[in-house]
């Protein structure tokens, strides 16, 4: 799993933001579109591409893509 095709696959869970927002150093939570919701459809994105089951705890704690990322790598 590459970093780059994270942030693709994490891009497309939002509709109204556009990809070239998106790098490893981006802060999601202070994105305008982020929600709970979003949060969810990350998770579920996660399952499905990697099958990683991500704890809530753990995407509270992620402040970062590449935070995010990690957590997952650390899983796989």
């Amino acid at each position: 799993m590459e970093i780059q095709e994270f942030v693709v696959n994490f891009a497309n869970q939002f509709d109204d933001t556009e990809l070239e927002v998106f790098t490893p150093e981006t802060r999601f939570r202070n994105l305008e579109e982020w929600s709970s919701f979003l949060a969810l459809a990350i998770m579920a994105m996660v399952m499905e591409e990697y099958g990683v089951a991500l704890s809530a705890e753990e995407m509270r704690n992620a402040n970062t893509i590449q935070e995010l990322y990690d957590v997952v790598l650390s899983h796989l």
